[in-house]
């Protein structure tokens, strides 16, 4: 039952942070709430998951032509932050744009994808304790 759930989360948490519809925080509440798994167990599958389908939106927006970003505002703030800006990628909507701004900006690969895992983290991480 645990494996199930854990790839469960894993999936919400991977679809979410793509521009499906979706909410990892839900699923990974009831988790914790019903102790499925161990709560690091959930926090870094959920972690994985999600920074996994950041940076799939983030090659994404390298094959999208400029005019299909939401903002540009949006586009406007990655330009001049970087992959730094990919810290509020947890961020619901706006995180999805923001991972494709980065994507289409060419923004420098390895320091995204630790902004996108550190913001990512952080926000389970904060859901975690708070029901602690």
């Amino acid at each position: 039952m645990e494996g199930a759930s854990l790839l469960g989360l894993f999936v919400a948490s991977f679809l979410s942070a793509t521009v499906l519809p979706g909410s990892s925080e839900v699923v990974f509440i009831t988790m914790l709430l019903h102790e499925v798994s161990s709560k690091w167990t959930a926090l870094w599958v959920a972690t994985i998951g999600n920074t996994l389908g950041g940076i799939t939106t983030f090659f994404f927006g390298r094959l999208l032509p400029i005019y299909r970003l939401p903002s540009k505002r949006i586009l406007a703030s990655v330009r001049r932050w970087g992959g730094v800006s990919l810290l509020f990628s947890w961020v619901p909507l706006l995180g999805d744009a923001v991972c494709l701004a980065a994507g289409l900006l060419r923004t420098h690969l390895l320091l995204s994808i630790g902004c996108i895992a550190l913001g990512k983290f952080v926000r389970y991480w904060i859901l975690m304790v708070g029901l602690t």
